[in-house]
C-alpha cells in the first residue's frame, strides 16, 4: 500500500542563522515604553547640559527650570508628531525614516519659535541654537534606539532557544507517535491528519519568533495541538473555547498561547485520572487584547519547573515585542489555575502581492 503524499503548500520558514541580525527599523513611537524612554533620555540630556552650563551650584536650579520650560513643550509636541506619523515612519526605509524624524524635529522647533514670537513677542535671533539642540536630542535618541535594537537581537535568539528547549516534551512526542501508530491500520485518514498537525506544530517551533503573526494562526495551531492531545487523553480532555469576540486580525508573538495550553493539559488534566476542562477566553477591551486560560489545579501535582519556565519565557517575549504595554499574570486559586495575558491590539495590515509570503493564515481542515 502506497503511503499518501502530503502536499506542502507553504514552504517552511527559515530559522535565523547564528549571528544573524534582524533588519533595523524605527521603534513604534506609539508604544508606552518607547515614549517613556524618549522623555527620560531628553530630560537627562537637558539636565546634563544645565549642569555644564551653570556657573555655580546655586544657579543650577533656576537654569534647570528655564531649560525645562523651553524643553518640555517642544518634547511633548515632538512626541505627538511621532505618534501621529509612526505607521508611516515604520514603513519607510530606515535611513529615510531617520531623515523624516530629523526633519520633523526642525519643523517642530521652527513652529514653536514662531508661536513664541507671535504670542509672547520673544526674539528668535538665535533660532539656530534651538534647531541644533533639537537635532542633537533627536539624533541621540535615534542612535540609542538603533543600538538597543542591535542589543536585543541576542535576547530574541536566547528566548527562542529557550522556547525550543521547554516546548514539546518527550512524553508528548512519544505518546503521540504511539497513538498515531495505533490508528494507521484502522483509521488511516485520522492518522494522516494527526501527522499533518504534528508537522505544523514543529514548523511553528522552528519559525523565526521575531515577527508577529495573526492571532488566527496561533489559535489554529493550538487547535491542532489539542487534536493531538485528544488522541492520547480521549474524553479526559475537555476544551472550551470562548472566541466569539476574538479579533482574528490581531498580531501576536508566535507560540504565545500553545505553551500555556500545553502546560494546562500537562499539569491540569494529565496529572489527574478525572476529566478536566481547559478554557480559553480571548477578547478585546478598550484597545487591549486579553487571553485568559484556566485549567484544573492540583496542589500535589504542580511542582514541575516546566510551568514556570514557559511562563517566564512568554513574559520575556512579551516585553521584547511590546515593552511596558504587555504583561502576563498567573495565579492559583482553590481548584483552578489561571493565566491572563494582555497586550496592545495591533491589527494585521492589508496584504499585498509583495508580502504574501510574510504572513499566512492557517485554514482549518474539515475533519472527515
Amino acid at each position: 500500500m502506497t503511503a499518501p503524499i502530503i502536499e506542502q503548500k507553504v514552504p517552511p520558514p527559515r530559522p535565523p542563522r547564528v549571528g544573524e541580525r534582524p533588519p533595523v527599523t524605527l521603534p513604534d513611537f506609539r508604544n508606552l515604553g518607547i515614549m517613556l524612554r524618549i522623555l527620560v533620555l531628553a530630560n537627562v540630556m537637558g539636565m546634563a547640559a544645565t549642569i555644564v552650563k551653570a556657573p555655580t551650584l546655586s544657579a543650577i536650579l533656576p537654569l534647570g527650570l528655564e531649560t525645562a520650560a523651553l524643553l518640555e513643550p517642544l518634547l511633548l509636541l515632538q512626541i505627538l508628531v511621532l505618534i501621529a506619523f509612526s505607521p508611516v515612519l515604520r514603513r519607510l526605509p530606515y535611513a529615510w525614516g531617520c531623515v523624516a524624524v530629523l526633519v520633523s524635529t526642525v519643523a517642530v522647533v521652527v513652529v514653536a519659535q514662531e508661536i513664541d514670537r507671535i504670542v509672547l513677542h520673544l526674539s528668535n535671533s538665535q533660532a539656530w541654537r534651538g534647531i541644533l539642540l533639537g537635532l542633537m536630542l533627536s539624533g541621540s535618541g535615534l542612535l540609542y534606539f538603533h543600538y538597543r535594537t542591535r542589543a536585543l537581537n541576542p535576547a530574541f535568539i536566547a528566548a527562542r532557544l529557550q522556547a525550543l528547549q521547554s516546548r514539546i516534551q518527550p512524553h508528548f512526542l512519544f505518546n503521540t507517535m504511539n497513538a498515531v501508530l495505533s490508528l494507521i491500520r484502522d483509521e488511516p485518514r485520522r492518522a494522516e491528519e494527526a501527522l499533518e498537525d504534528l508537522a505544523e506544530l514543529f514548523r511553528a517551533l522552528m519559525a523565526d519568533n521575531r515577527k508577529l503573526i495573526p492571532l488566527a494562526d496561533e489559535v489554529a495551531l493550538c487547535k491542532q495541538y489539542l487534536n493531538l492531545e485528544t488522541l492520547r487523553l480521549g474524553e479526559r480532555l475537555q476544551i472550551r473555547w470562548h472566541v466569539d469576540k476574538m479579533p482574528s486580525d490581531a498580531l501576536v508573538p508566535p507560540l504565545i498561547l500553545q505553551p500555556l495550553i500545553e502546560n494546562a493539559v500537562y499539569h491540569g488534566v494529565q496529572a489527574s485520572n478525572e476529566p478536566g476542562e481547559v478554557a480559553i477566553n480571548i477578547f478585546v477591551r478598550r484597545g487591549v487584547l486579553h487571553a485568559i486560560l484556566t485549567n484544573p489545579f492540583h496542589a500535589q501535582g504542580n511542582t514541575h519547573t516546566g510551568n514556570r519556565m514557559a511562563i517566564d519565557n512568554i513574559r520575556e517575549r512579551l516585553a521584547l515585542h511590546f515593552d511596558a504595554e504587555a504583561g502576563l499574570a498567573a495565579k492559583a486559586m482553590r481548584d483552578t489555575y489561571q493565566v491572563h495575558i494582555h497586550l496592545p491590539y495591533r491589527r494585521l495590515r492589508r496584504r499585498t502581492a509583495d508580502d504574501h509570503d510574510e504572513l499566512r493564515t492557517i485554514a482549518p481542515r474539515e475533519r472527515a
